[in-house]
């Protein structure tokens, strides 16, 4: 009964998404209100809100990460009339996990993944994938509801006169990756496209909902960089790529689904290393010659 509902909504969604008026015209201003928290608005009508759990002290392999590297949880809203979606992930320490996961059940917000993304962080942490269909601001509300079972910090930072610098050769990284990166924080951050067309139910999710290959470099100096983030893969390129990456040094670390009834049916690879940065970008271009993105 639950996916019935679930096929209902999403048919419900797409139909107002050819029959309204451009999301475009949304005013997410409700959005921001119900989280406490203003966000981006991206390509494809989503409206992205980030969440860094700069709470956290997380170290892997002796690195302290830095949120953008791989503790930045996200809420992706999509918007057409009155009706709307969110898609999203959530990081959370072991003992948040039921708390957050009861409240958003509560609420209506379906889970569609729970695991880990990197193996021997201290303090283990886990990502809750989550997407759920209504009201926006409701949904926003849902998710307030949510977070507040857990440390996520809520309140909007203070804003940065510039994001710090990267030492790294980022335009040779980019050279060697095909793709332009993107100051996350002193973060170097790809989100790098498929190059087909993703649906869910019916619906088209572009990148900024999740469906881009994210790769992330933060400098751990010397040129040295800790690498991690997730490679989106048909099941026909998941050995390919896992190979490739181990073949290069990079260690995977997770595989698995992220959302329920997407087309084509996709897997997320995640992966960690800590080494020379043109180094992994060469080993990181190699397994993405094995994935049919965008050029």
């Amino acid at each position: 009964m639950k996916s019935l509902i679930r096929q209902m909504a999403c048919l419900a969604f797409a139909a107002g998404l050819s029959n309204s008026a451009p999301a475009a015209d949304y005013d997410w201003s409700a959005v921001a209100k119900a989280l406490g928290r203003s966000g981006t608005e991206l390509p494809g009508n989503v409206y992205r809100v980030g969440l860094g759990r700069s709470d956290l002290k997380v170290t892997l392999d002796g690195v302290q990460i830095r949120p953008p590297l791989a503790l930045g949880s996200y809420l992706a809203f999509q918007s057409m009339g009155k009706d709307g979606m969110v898609m999203g992930d959530l990081v959370l320490t072991q003992d948040e996990v039921n708390p957050v996961m009861k409240k958003l059940v509560e609420g209506g917000i379906e889970i569609t993944a729970l695991h880990n993304h990197l193996l021997r962080n201290s303090p283990f942490t886990m990502y809750m994938h989550f997407e759920g269909f209504g009201d926006p601001a409701k949904l926003a509300g849902v998710l307030r509801t949510a977070l507040e079972e857990s440390k996520t910090p809520m309140a909007a930072p203070a804003p940065a006169a510039s994001p710090p610098p990267i030492d790294l050769d980022t335009a040779a990284i980019e050279k060697t990756l095909g793709a332009k990166g993107a100051n996350n924080g002193g973060v170097l951050a790809f989100n790098i496209p498929r190059a087909d067309k993703i649906t869910s139910g019916g619906m088209t999710i572009p990148v900024g909902m999740g469906s881009g290959i994210v790769i992330n470099f933060q400098p751990t100096g010397d040129g040295k960089a800790a690498i991690t983030g997730d490679f989106v893969l048909t099941a026909s390129e998941v050995n390919p790529v896992l190979k490739a990456l181990r073949e290069n040094g990079i260690e995977v670390t997770a595989l698995h689904s992220h959302m329920l009834d997407e087309q084509p049916r996709l897997f997320f690879m995640h992966y960690w290393a800590n080494d020379d940065a043109q180094k992994l970008a060469s080993g990181l271009k190699t397994a993405l010659d094995k994935v049919k993105r965008q050029k």
